[in-house]
């Protein structure tokens, strides 16, 4: 029982204060909320008391510390009495069939990790506890291959250090979609009080129905990879060197062992970044999405050892960025379109390789509605199928898995954000797979005498220029991100939607708002892509057939602008393309989002 006395003058305060400081078993945190409650500090403890870390499509994600409005022991408890509640409600088979759970190597997550399996056993679900650190793919692909009921990632993927995160998957080894995530968050609400032996580890850890998959799922893994190369032999005969960075992450041994089984010869890895690191010590930002700032020690390392080629995977292992050094000594590095267009393009080359009686109408690549159209042009010439998502892997995995039980094939899907899922063997993003295919394509081009940058330009030469410019603002005020969308729905009058930026100069002919369903292209003006009320997304189509997305975050507190621009195949003059679209952004931004007038934190380069 609680022996600190409450007494906030606010009766529903003081009830989750007390609730609380009964429930908590983790001195940090408990102390945390004895503190404030010393202190009299009513606003902190309302803003993490009385708000809850909703369970969404994307699990749980959010900084570490005390209270139901962030993550720690308490609220993992809480979430996986939920869904073991929900998850046996739903499928019965799931006392049978078991959980996989993994972890990243970020603080808590070893814990978070073993408190969750000790509430599945409570729930009678066995679980599947991967003994260390992996990468998040192997969630999935080990729910697939072990014919799990479900599985459960502890990261936070590229987040901040303070953060952390809960991602689920469900049976087919997808992502969970609605209307999951809503019962989940149903069951967590009914269960919050910890469970008898909620709190006892090492009971957990004795349980007989306990089991560590890792060396069954990793020698799985390796087997699929090495199966999966085109030429095992060309691979061992690369001239490339290939500096790789696990951005203290935990992805180093796992793309040690990669490089070995796709008989590549030793990776050069940044040292620095080699040993996972929850503190991330050499990086402003854990994320090689940011580009230049976040691969300085990178591109040090393989100028000092002659290496042309940079693989950098985030913290979690599920997404890959990649640089390569040019002619001038200078390193380009790669967006995750111009990623995509190379991985499309390898997807469709190594399908003509390997089978070339299967009919193109039987294949299929998939990205998201925020990602470039390349896969779309690709398929236009080359003659498979091209199916667009809403945004998010758990859409293209679940999509994905669609088609496979049709007995169609998914040779690739792809979003912006540095995401690749190469074959359908993992339905997720997945770094470690991506930078073996980067590998393998890079050497295939160097005995062309072609760089990836020269066959990047090949690629849009054939198929056509695809040029985007994507960005994102900061905003911690959900008040203000609120405000500003609403203003875009009603412009100049209730319920319309602005007709053209840049006085007139870049009209627009087409709008879709996927957060209340409209889409002014279609007869009946409902949108074809699924809604989501609980986040803004509103896209804008223009008469010189820009396409421009903007949207929140479901992770971070961001609103994100995509765009693109494509030529057609023999328009040459990509500088001006460039050019335009860079000025049309530029209106969007200033006129729609207003950054100086909403506070607006623009990204840090």
């Amino acid at each position: 029982m609680c022996d600190t006395p409450v007494d906030t003058g606010n009766a529903a305060l003081d009830q989750r204060a007390q609730e609380w400081l009964e429930w908590d078993q983790n001195d940090k945190t408990r102390e945390e909320i004895v503190e404030l409650i010393s202190n009299g500090d009513v606003a902190a403890l309302q803003k993490l008391l009385l708000n809850r870390l909703l369970f969404g499509t994307a699990g749980l994600r959010g900084r570490m510390g005390a209270g139901y409005a962030q993550m720690n022991d308490l609220v993992v408890i809480q979430t996986s009495q939920g869904l073991g509640s929900y998850l046996t409600a739903v499928n019965p088979e799931a006392k049978s069939m078991g959980i996989v759970i993994g972890h990243d190597s970020r603080h808590n997550s070893h814990r978070f990790a073993r408190l969750a399996a000790a509430a599945f056993l409570n729930a009678g679900v066995p679980v599947y506890l991967y003994g260390k650190i992996v990468p998040t793919p192997f969630v999935p692909f080990g729910v697939n291959q072990l014919g799990a009921a479900a599985g459960i990632m502890v990261t936070a993927s590229h987040n901040p250090k303070e953060d952390n995160g809960y991602k689920v998957y469900w049976e087919n080894g997808a992502q969970i979609i609605p209307p999951n995530d809503k019962g989940i968050q149903r069951n967590i609400e009914d269960n919050l009080e910890p469970w008898e032996n909620a709190w006892d580890i090492e009971r957990a850890m004795a349980d007989p129905r306990l089991s560590d998959p890792l060396v069954d799922i990793s020698n799985k893994y390796f087997t699929m990879l090495a199966a999966s190369m085109l030429d095992k032999q060309m691979n061992q005969a690369s001239p490339l060197n290939f500096t790789v960075t696990a951005m203290h992450g935990v992805s180093h041994d796992y793309m040690v062992e990669a490089f070995r089984c796709c008989n590549f010869k030793p990776l050069i890895p940044v040292k620095e970044q080699m040993v996972p690191d929850p503190e991330f010590p050499t990086v402003k930002f854990p994320n090689p999405e940011e580009g230049k700032s976040a691969l300085d020690l990178s591109f040090k390392t393989a100028d000092g050892n002659n290496s042309t080629v940079i693989l950098a995977n985030d913290p979690d292992a599920d997404r890959l960025a990649v640089a390569e050094k040019q002619p001038s000594g200078q390193w380009k590095v790669f967006t995750g379109n111009e990623e995509g267009a190379l991985l499309g393009w390898w997807a469709w080359y190594r399908c003509r390789q390997l089978s070339p009686d299967l009919q193109p109408s039987e294949c299929y690549m998939v990205a998201s509605t925020v990602s470039s159209k390349i896969l779309r042009s690709l398929a236009q010439v080359e003659g498979f199928n091209f199916i667009e998502t809403l945004t998010g892997f758990k859409w293209m995995g679940n999509v994905s898995y669609d088609l496979l039980q049709k007995g169609k094939t998914v040779l690739f899907a792809f979003e912006e954000a540095i995401g690749f899922m190469n074959g359908s063997e993992v339905l997720d993003k997945d770094g470690v797979s991506a930078a073996m295919r980067l590998a393998e394509m890079a050497t295939f081009l160097s005995k062309q005498n072609m760089t990836l940058t020269s066959k990047l330009k090949e690629i849009y030469k054939i198929y056509g220029y695809h040029t985007s410019n994507n960005s994102y603002y900061i905003c911690h005020d959900q008040k203000v991100i609120n405000k500003m969308f609403e203003r875009m729905r009603n412009f100049d009058e209730p319920n319309t939607y602005p007709k053209n930026v840049g006085n007139g100069r870049f009209t627009i002919t087409d709008v879709r708002d996927l957060t209340t369903g409209y889409d002014s292209s279609q007869p009946n003006k409902t949108a074809v892509l699924p809604v989501s009320k609980s986040s803004q997304m509103i896209t804008f189509s223009f008469s010189n057939g820009c396409v421009l997305t903007l949207r929140t975050s479901g992770t971070e507190p961001k609103i994100k602008y995509y765009s693109e621009m494509c030529a057609k195949p023999e328009q040459e003059d990509w500088v001006a393309l460039e050019a335009e679209l860079g000025e049309l952004v530029d209106t969007v931004v200033q006129e729609l989002l207003q950054p100086e007038v909403n506070g607006l934190i623009p990204r840090a380069d």
